[in-house]
């Protein structure tokens, strides 16, 4: 047990460099601080303290004199912490977090985590039986979280042998008190399948997650061509499998805290392939269509620029459009000093103007256009003081603001 991985690449990673221990003051972490210990590592400590079960503060400060004993730096997180939703998500996201911050402002490798094999049973049988497609099945070795590199040296060592080193080493830990609760979905699964589980069974079962590993990246390496240019090809992508269509979201959507599950893939899948014009949120962009491209777009927020009087235009400046000298056309007005101040806005429900044909509401227009739902949300409209919209750059002014000579434009 004094060899910390099985693979002899990992091994001199993690000898090479100072590393960012992720400790927590359980078996499977005081296991993997004394074995990089033995093993001549160059590292320092994490914890985070969540403040949520009872023996919080005893478990800190029990590692702060373990780490003093033995001259090792300690980084602790203990802020008040307090999720929304989801709370193992929330922690890790938390967690990860915390480590970044440490691993960039003090120049580490990165982190290096306990998860051991009965980790990896757990997350692969929790991921198929919620039905998410996840980037990797089960626990990678290394990976990237928010931008750091995170090494797991422990996955071919059972939660039972990291527990045994420590008690036939002397080494204390704590026992997570909440691992006996099977509300917690993981909890159950430790419980009624990984624990029962012979030798034989736990490698017929990590067989079967490195096939479906392997498939996964074969697809993906193949699907992975239809994403170009930040872009997809609408067209080919409808002409694509099933399997393959939802490998293809799964690898362009952006990342989230959560796995996408199959059954959202496969109601966006549908959206993509009966609705032309698309603008779907998802995670912090938006999935748009664009001359028959699938996007990803940031979102827009509603602005209103409020421009005092005639002297404030040539100062505004705007990312959704620009103030251009007035030329004739559906793009320019002619203002009155009683129009004053005027609004620049995005374009509101109800939105009106009225033009020498009658009243036409903005939403129709962009309907009759066919513009796009996208360039929509970032539309700009010319309000006056009374309250009235006077310009929709592309239909062009009202009635009462039409000249032959017109003060300036507003172009997108």
């Amino acid at each position: 047990m004094r060899r910390i991985c099985y693979n002899e690449a990992m091994q001199k990673r993690l000898l090479r460099g100072r590393w960012l221990l992720a400790v927590s003051t359980g078996p499977d972490s005081m296991a993997l601080l004394e074995l990089c210990r033995h093993a001549g590592m160059d590292f320092a400590v994490g914890h985070v303290n969540y403040h949520h079960q009872q023996k919080a503060e005893e478990e800190e400060a029990f590692l702060r004199r373990c780490c003093a004993e033995r001259h090792l730096e300690l980084f602790v997180e203990n802020r008040p912490f307090h999720p929304q939703g989801n709370f193992e998500a929330a922690a890790r996201h938390w967690r990860y977090a915390f480590f970044a911050r440490v691993v960039k402002e003090n120049g580490l490798e990165g982190v290096v985590t306990a998860h051991q094999e009965d980790d990896l049973l757990e997350t692969y049988f929790l991921q198929k039986e919620s039905g998410r497609i996840p980037q990797y099945w089960g626990i990678a070795e290394e990976t990237m979280i928010q931008g750091i590199l995170v090494e797991r040296p422990l996955l071919d060592r059972t939660k039972a042998q990291l527990k045994e080193y420590c008690d036939r080493q002397g080494i204390p830990y704590y026992l997570d008190e909440t691992n006996q609760d099977t509300h917690y979905a993981r909890n159950r699964i430790r419980q009624e399948l990984v624990a029962p589980m012979d030798r034989f069974q736990r490698n017929l079962v990590r067989e079967e997650i490195r096939q479906e590993n392997a498939v996964w990246k074969e697809r993906r390496c193949w699907v992975g061509t239809e994403i170009r240019e930040e872009r997809i090809d609408r067209s080919r992508y409808c002409r694509l499998e099933e399997e393959d269509r939802l490998t293809l979201l799964r690898m362009f959507l952006p990342a989230g805290s959560h796995p996408y599950r199959r059954k959202y893939l496969q109601q966006l899948d549908r959206q993509i392939r009966q609705e032309k014009d698309l603008l779907i949120p998802v995670q912090d962009r938006l999935l748009v269509s664009e001359q028959e491209h699938l996007l990803l777009k940031p979102p827009v927020p509603r602005y209103a620029y409020v421009v005092p009087d005639p002297s404030d235009l040539a100062q505004l400046h705007s990312p959704w459009f620009r103030i251009a000298p007035g030329q004739p056309g559906v793009n320019s007005v002619t203002v009155r000093a009683a129009d004053y101040p005027l609004t620049i806005r995005t374009v509101q429900d109800g939105d009106a103007i009225v033009m020498r044909f009658g009243t036409k509401k903005v939403h129709r227009f962009f309907i009759d256009r066919r513009i796009p739902k996208y360039r929509r949300l970032s539309w700009p409209v010319v309000v006056n003081a009374a309250g009235k919209v006077i310009l929709v750059p592309g239909l062009g002014c009202d009635v009462a603001h039409y000249s032959s000579e017109p003060d300036f434009s507003v172009l997108q």
